[in-house]
């Protein structure tokens, strides 16, 4: 049998953050929380073991050091790419150059903890 991706867990210094502003950018809701500060999001009545992944935001004061290796790609749903990108900014995106042409069809933001994301141009359908 294959695995499957059940959870994706980010440590940061501060969950209540970045729980909200992914809530907010995914139109997520908060299944649970753990002992030490840990939250949980994911869609709307998931849980652990559904059938989508949901975030896991652990406390950390461990610093950031060097590139990230995996990061995010969000597609818009129910909007353009442009209106997207505004959506995404309102809670606190922010534009970053990580080396960037400018021909890219993507745009690469930045969460309140400066972790890097992109806003893929491809609109997908909502769940």
């Amino acid at each position: 049998m294959a695995c499957r991706i059940s959870e994706l867990v980010v440590d940061c210094t501060g969950p209540e953050r970045l729980a909200a502003f992914w809530s907010e950018v995914l139109g997520c809701t908060e299944p649970g929380r753990g002992d030490g500060g840990i939250i949980a999001i994911g869609p709307p009545g998931a849980d652990f073991g559904g059938p989508q992944p949901i975030l896991v935001f652990i406390p950390s004061s461990d610093p950031r050091t060097g590139k990230l290796r995996l990061h995010i790609d969000v597609s818009p749903t129910g909007r353009d790419q442009d209106a997207g990108l505004e959506r995404l900014l309102a809670p606190g995106a922010r534009p970053v150059g990580v080396g960037q042409t400018g021909t890219e069809s993507w745009h690469v933001l930045a969460g309140p903890e400066g972790n890097e994301f992109c806003l893929l141009h491809t609109r997908i359908q909502p769940l």
